[in-house]
């Protein structure tokens, strides 16, 4: 009988889910799942078992966009939690992993078809054999170094998301100043993610003299128009992501590479050149010229944190 792997990435807003075959994902399997049909990821993961007749799983992994602690983790911008042994017990596996959606990500580089990949920026002293850094922007914000050592990949997880975003500039003072009396502690991730753009729309509409708001598919089109507010927003966001991507990277070393993952960075990627997010990113005074040592990279795969559990099971097993 043949012995599957489970695989799952949960966002805040949807779930994809797929088999595996050691590291070969099956792609008439992969099903994507809004999570508000269901009450929670085993509810989920069970009705998606179900409609694939029951497979026969060895091993089963989940990527999940948050904190996750001893196998057991709970999404950050949903009510949801998983731990291993649930995850186990409903997919019928022997083995179940849990991990934050970054950490697969990063167990996914290097398995990534160049086709799904757009170099941004070629970096000046790449070496494919040292540390990666995984950045996303999607409905939240994360990262995680990838680094390789003599025992394999270790891809450590982090919550960068949540540190204090720290303003750079007149413009970038003015918008957390802005956010901090409505949010009081602003964040990285309150600013560099999809609800972070309808704010960075918000206040580029009030230092217009308007108090307007805009979702942010709202945002992009009015952008697409030359709505100069909407062009201030975008212009912000990607200002910040500039200078966050160049602190990262002097905190990780990342020669191997940066890898932008996630909707955001897909949706804003076009406006980069535009609204100098490569400026951005070299603005760290006598240091600026080292940023260019990394190549920053957009990964285009939605599938890559499904590919990326797989190739984590399978280096386990391997261990």
């Amino acid at each position: 009988m043949t012995t599957y792997s489970l695989v799952a990435d949960v966002g805040g807003t949807n779930t994809r889910v797929a088999l595996a075959i050691g590291t070969d994902l099956l792609p008439d399997s992969i099903i994507k799942h809004r999570n508000t049909d269901y009450d929670g990821l085993p509810q989920l993961l069970a009705a998606y078992l179900q409609g694939q007749h029951s497979p026969n799983c060895k091993r089963a992994a989940v990527a999940i966009a948050g904190p996750v602690k001893d196998g057991a983790g709970r999404l950050t911008n949903l009510n949801w939690e998983i731990d291993k042994t649930t995850l186990a017990d409903v997919s019928g596996a022997k083995r179940g992993a849990v991990l934050n959606d970054l950490q697969a990500q990063g167990h996914a580089l290097g398995h990534i078809a160049d086709t799904d990949l757009s170099t941004l920026k070629l970096g000046e002293d790449e070496n494919p054999n040292a540390a990666m850094l995984v950045i996303g922007v999607g409905t939240g914000f994360n990262c995680a170094p990838v680094f390789q050592t003599a025992k394999g990949r270790f891809v450590p997880p982090s919550e960068a998301g949540h540190l204090t975003f720290a303003a750079r500039g007149d413009e970038q003072l003015a918008l957390s100043q802005f956010l901090e009396q409505k949010l009081g502690h602003v964040a990285v991730e309150d600013v560099l993610s999809g609800r972070g753009l309808e704010r960075c729309y918000a206040w580029a509409s009030s230092e217009a003299g308007d108090a307007k708001t805009a979702t942010t598919a709202e945002v992009f089109a009015a952008a697409a128009a030359e709505d100069p507010v909407a062009v201030r927003a975008i212009g912000a966001f990607v200002t910040a992501l500039g200078n966050v991507t160049g602190d990262l990277a002097l905190t990780l070393l990342p020669f191997g590479g940066i890898y932008l993952v996630g909707g955001m960075s897909r949706a804003v990627a076009p406006w980069f050149e535009r609204c100098g997010f490569d400026t951005a990113l070299t603005d760290k005074g006598r240091f600026g010229d080292f940023l260019n040592a990394f190549s920053v990279r957009l990964v285009e795969d939605d599938y890559a944190a499904l590919s990326g559990c797989a190739h984590f099971l399978a280096r386990s097993d391997n261990q």
